[in-house]
């Protein structure tokens, strides 16, 4: 027997019937991720149904020295969780783990498997009368433990914060098999180091995530979605600014959508009708959410008052029903999808002090077009958290090699600007293997020393995603 087949035999033993997929055709969809990013053909693909067999697989790649990656719902958009095309890797696909354990309305808390979809979690929430505030464009097909280690933003980061904030404890199998066992649903634990937080994030790098304990929130009762026409992002700002006074707490998203963004979404979905009468620079979608008997149309009207008062509001609808707010959501949903059907474009991630966003905004716009006048920008995000996905369209007729080295240019560019603001270049999506020459530029030695002190003592011989976040050590 062949070392092959006999670590697929093994494998196969491990896991048991349905457990381990070896043949080509089998695996193709584990190679390619929701952008249509392709990765090599994995070793194989692993698929456990509980954490005794994630800790028995990952065990034996230890003994044996196998590269492994754990795979989610694959919907990541940095190439994180693609197999290596230099290295042969097995995936560890968490599809079969897909439990909601416990749910604890008065704790207001749940319990899940690492590979729980995020719609099911937040369908169980509901169903107990609580909320999971996380929403993504993928939560239909998202897992939880991809969630967690990629620490996971989305709309609604504004008032409940990021995965980071939304995890209570975790399960984790560690790189030699081990399975660290943190899942407390306690509220407040001041126990020396809040080892968790050391996943969160990780990428998969230092750990699987094969169950979490989830913060869970009252179900909202009422909540109210708008529309509102901006001359200007300096007037988002000033709209922001006033939507959080005028709001109270209640605000949970408050979106930046420019016009080329609504115009790509009637594009990719022809039942959307442009829903002001005029055309406007920039929009702002936001929502308003309560789970008592609050008025928040009366907060929202005065909103709309101060905010022509100002001038940072030309036009706005609120939406009268919930078909209206879907329809209105929709925008969100669409203009991702238009984006997609242009092609291979520059899709990033930055993070900038709210403050500074107009600023930013502005300067990125003027030097981008300088470089590229023929390119389209697409500039929208989430303005409470100061998350601004600041997106580039290259001209049309390119060939592959000249638009690929043309968005590299402008990526580098861009990401100057961004370290001159002092921000980030990665507020949610994570580092991957896509962003990692640019993180390696921008980090300084004491932070390289930690997170490459962190790796090597979870995992001294560099199985766990290797060559993700940071470089393979060389060989």
């Amino acid at each position: 027997m062949t070392p092959q087949a006999a670590l697929l035999d093994d494998l196969a033993t491990l896991l048991g019937k349905g457990g381990l997929l070896t043949e080509a055709d089998d695996m193709e969809r584990y190679r390619v991720d929701w952008p249509g990013h392709h990765g090599a053909e994995p070793l194989a693909v692993a698929r456990p149904s509980t954490t005794r067999q994630v800790a028995n697989v990952v065990g034996y790649c230890h003994r044996h020295d196998i590269p492994l990656v754990p795979q989610g719902g694959h919907s990541g958009l940095v190439g994180g969780a693609l197999p290596d095309a230099d290295h042969p890797e097995l995936v560890v696909s968490l599809e079969r783990m897909a439990a909601i354990r416990h749910v604890d309305p008065i704790n207001f808390t749940m319990s899940v498997d690492g590979g729980c979809i995020l719609q099911s979690v937040k369908d169980a929430a509901e169903a107990a009368d609580c909320d999971f505030p996380l929403s993504l464009g993928a939560q239909g097909s998202c897992q939880i433990g991809g969630n967690v280690s990629t620490n996971a933003g989305g709309l609604n980061v504004l008032r409940y914060g990021m995965m980071r904030q939304l995890v209570l404890g975790l399960e984790v199998v560690l790189p030699d098999g081990r399975i660290y066992n943190g899942m407390k649903a306690l509220h407040k634990n001041n126990t020396g180091y809040d080892l968790k937080q050391l996943f969160i994030g990780a990428e998969g790098t230092l750990g699987i995530v094969t169950g979490a304990v989830l913060k869970l929130f009252p179900r909202p009762q009422v909540s109210r979605t708008a529309l509102l026409a901006c001359p200007n992002v300096d007037a988002v700002l000033e709209l922001y600014a006033l939507a959080r006074r005028s709001c109270c707490d209640l605000l949970t998203a408050f979106e930046l959508v420019p016009r080329t963004c609504l115009e790509l979404a009637m594009e990719a979905a022809p039942d959307l009708r442009d829903p002001l009468d005029a055309p406007a620079p920039v929009y702002v979608l936001m929502e308003v959410a309560a789970s008592g008997p609050l008025d928040l149309d009366a907060m929202i009207e005065t909103l709309f008052e101060r905010g022509f008062e100002a001038g940072a509001l030309t036009d706005g609808v609120l939406a009268a029903s919930e078909t209206q707010a879907r329809n209105l959501w929709h925008i969100r949903e669409a203009m991702l999808e238009g984006q997609r059907n242009r092609g291979e474009h520059l899709r990033t991630d930055v993070s900038i002090p709210i403050s500074s966003l107009s600023a930013f905004h502005q300067r990125a716009s003027e030097e981008i077009q300088s470089l590229c006048p023929q390119a389209t920008i697409i500039a929208y995000g989430h303005i409470g958290d100061g998350n601004l996905h600041f997106n580039i369209l290259p001209p049309p007729g390119l060939g592959a090699d000249e638009r690929s080295t043309l968005l590299h240019e402008l990526e580098e560019r861009l990401f100057e600007i961004v370290d001159d603001f002092d921000g980030s270049i990665s507020a949610e999506h994570g580092i991957g293997r896509f962003k990692q020459s640019a993180f390696m530029e921008m980090l300084s030695e004491p932070e390289y020393d930690i997170m490459r002190g962190l790796k090597h003592l979870l995992d001294p011989r560099g199985l766990m995603s290797p060559g993700r976040i940071l470089p393979r050590p060389a060989e």
